[in-house]
């Protein structure tokens, strides 16, 4: 999506020249939360101030809300039917596949030397031994510190000429969802816990949509027990049909707990910190990311993200009832993948095999 957004924005609209969204890239994906929804977050940002942030954000982000809830209906009161059951038994290996395939992006982009690849695989054990994600990303970041001595961080030319005038709308915003936030924790626990968590995986998924799938599976799963594995592997599939970012899966989680209003609470709080971050640090980005320190931690965060889901692919494979036909479509699921054969195609032949082959 990124790519797509850059030519819209800099080459056909002529919003911001290319150096500047270069720039907006590496802010996107040095902070946590879903790339794509802050690359478009950033060019309204630098478009239009705040404003043409919010409305950025959410023009992107709606469509893909929009077509998770339908699906989400349509699942919950279908999924115990015998084709649909064929159709989801697929589909969650092909779920597995695109984990796999994640896993070995962030390999290639993270794991440069020894040092790394001891924090992904400490991460891994950690998570493996059902230690809390947010706690190993934590440790992580405290291991960069000791380890990464010699890393340096890259010069960095986003301007601040925004700087003044996003301070005061960045307030008003955090100001009304911390109001939200206490009202829901006042009269409505239930969705203040759901609005909470996703507001925290949120928060902590440095490296993009991908990365928050430990902490959800964690936090929703293993913690809550609110859905087994086998459920939550559907809501991931779900939302590779949608052309929104993978923590649209937060719609799911929020349709299939609490309904409607559940899907609605779900996704804004999954989204807020990526456009409060996305607001709140483009004029000060220079300052993190020339941080020695910020720099070591976040490489050593990101190598943590590795080790995370590596130990989800584990825990994914072990709730699927393996077969011959199910070992074949996820093999051929992940070699399309590393060919960038588009996910939705790999979806849709993925779902026509097992209606007629699961």
């Amino acid at each position: 999506m990124v790519p797509y957004i850059g030519k819209l924005a800099v080459e056909q609209r002529r919003w911001l020249d290319a150096n500047t969204f270069r720039d907006g890239i590496a802010l996107c994906q040095t902070i946590p939360g879903a790339t794509a929804m802050q690359t478009a977050a950033y060019v309204g940002f630098r478009a239009r101030g705040v404003s043409g942030a919010a409305v950025s954000f959410i023009g992107f982000g709606l469509p893909a809300f929009v077509l998770m809830v339908g699906l989400s209906a349509f699942y919950a009161r279908s999924h115990n039917l015998t084709r649909v059951i064929s159709v989801f038994n697929g589909l969650q290996t092909i779920v597995v596949a695109i984990v796999a395939n994640a896993t070995v992006s962030f390999g290639k982009a993270s794991l440069k030397g020894f040092s790394d690849v001891v924090i992904a695989t400490i991460a891994a054990a950690m998570f493996g031994s059902r230690w809390s994600p947010i706690l190993v990303i934590l440790l992580a970041a405290l291991m960069g510190l000791l380890l990464y001595k010699n890393d340096t961080p890259a010069k960095s030319s986003v301007s601040s000429d925004r700087q003044s005038s996003s301070a005061k709308p960045f307030l008003s915003v955090a100001s009304v969802a911390a109001l939200a936030f206490v009202l829901l924790s006042l009269f409505e626990r239930k969705l203040f816990d759901l609005a909470a968590i996703m507001f925290r995986i949120d928060l902590f998924a440095f490296g993009g949509g991908f990365a928050s799938v430990p902490l959800m599976f964690h936090e929703i799963v293993e913690v809550r027990s609110w859905m087994d594995a086998q459920t939550f592997l559907n809501g991931i599939a779900l939302g590779q049909i949608t052309p929104g970012p993978i923590v649209i899966t937060a719609t799911f989680v929020g349709y299939m707990v609490y309904g409607l209003i559940g899907a609605i609470v779900g996704t804004v709080s999954v989204f807020l910190p990526s456009f409060l971050i996305v607001i709140g640090l483009v004029p000060y980005f220079d300052r993190f990311r020339n941080s020695i320190y910020f720099s070591r931690a976040i490489r050593a965060v990101l190598c943590s993200f590795v080790g995370l889901l590596l130990a989800v692919i584990f825990r994914f494979a072990s709730n699927i009832p393996w077969d011959v036909p199910r070992v074949l479509l996820a093999t051929a699921a992940f070699v399309a993948l590393l060919f960038k054969v588009e996910i939705i195609w790999i979806v849709f032949v993925g779902t026509v095999i097992s209606v007629f082959c699961l």
